[in-house]
């Protein structure tokens, strides 16, 4: 790699995604077996990549990786662009199938829409479907997206957005900790549980705070028994599910999971969150067939 590169020059494709499975992984060893080349491979990509950028992506620390703050932006914009790609090229390998390409949350997607698609799929054959999940906000009018599913303030929906359900909120764990565990009949037996937490770093879902739900479950000085903290709200329902604790979630979200007995619902509580779930539909809805008809199907689930 030409270390005098011009500051509009791109680095070879190669660089950019050793750099990528290593800052994702953090580990030139899992990179390397995610892109069958050798650990000394990737070390020299990454190693031409900083000389050419001058500027270090990683901290070699002992036995650890870290980023620096230049590698944690370059890692988004590498992540953006290949899954740019990616949906670029699976259009041109689809040619002119119908199809819908959906943004939401990993929580939404697992426990919601994924054990629904089988019913989505039985009515429409022919309509593939493309799901991105992840807790970043998309732009649906840059062209990637079709639609998104958002939990938004209800106050704030656009016009035209489809309400799937409303997100209230209630403290759930697996049915095998009720019987092997202390009691949990009220909110003061938490002290005598693991609280497992949803951390969101910027503060946007506040309304999933175990602090907020024990203020005003009347207990806001209790103490658990131990807490355990996840920066995704699906890892924290898997956790539940597991019997590792008890979790907050928004009852709509995980009802299949509570009429099926998976989890269940042990305190009284329940508290209103004025938002919801949406569909938002890109202002490209109306050229995609496929996209009416998947909104039609959703609209029929809404509750």
């Amino acid at each position: 790699m030409d270390v005098r590169m011009r500051k509009d020059e791109l680095p070879p494709l190669d660089a950019l995604r050793a750099f990528e499975a290593a800052a994702r992984h953090l580990s030139f060893t899992q990179a390397a077996e995610t892109l069958f080349v050798t650990q000394s491979a990737i070390s020299k990509q990454i190693a031409a990549l900083e000389s050419a950028l001058a500027t270090r992506l990683f901290e070699r620390q002992t036995r650890a990786l870290a980023l620096t703050p230049a590698g944690e932006r370059l890692l988004r914009a590498t992540e953006s662009a290949f899954a740019t790609l990616r949906e670029a090229v699976a259009d041109l390998r689809a040619g002119e199938e119908p199809t819908v390409t959906l943004a939401t949350t990993p929580a939404f997607a697992t426990f919601w829409l994924i054990p629904r698609l089988a019913d989505f799929r039985r009515a429409y054959p022919g309509i593939d479907i493309r799901i991105s999940a992840d807790t970043r906000l998309v732009d649906i009018e840059r062209g990637r997206f079709d639609a998104a599913v958002r939990y938004l303030a209800d106050r704030s929906a656009p016009a035209g957005a489809l309400r799937l359900f409303g997100g209230t909120v209630l403290a759930v764990c697996s049915p095998t900790l009720l019987k092997s565990g202390p009691p949990l009949r009220k909110p003061a037996d938490l002290v005598h549980h693991i609280l497992l937490s949803f951390e969101d770093e910027q503060q946007h879902r506040p309304w999933l705070s175990w602090q907020a739900w024990l203020e005003m479950a009347g207990v806001p000085e209790l103490r658990p028994a131990g807490s355990i903290a996840f920066n995704q709200n699906e890892q924290a329902i898997r956790a539940a599910i597991d019997g590792q604790g008890v979790a907050l979630t928004t009852q709509g979200l995980v009802a299949d999971l509570l009429k099926s007995g998976t989890l269940v619902a042990p305190l009284p509580q329940r508290f209103s969150n004025p938002r919801s779930y949406y569909l938002l539909l890109s202002g490209r809805a109306a050229e995609n067939p496929a996209l009416t008809a998947f909104r039609q199907w959703l609209e029929g689930l809404a509750t």
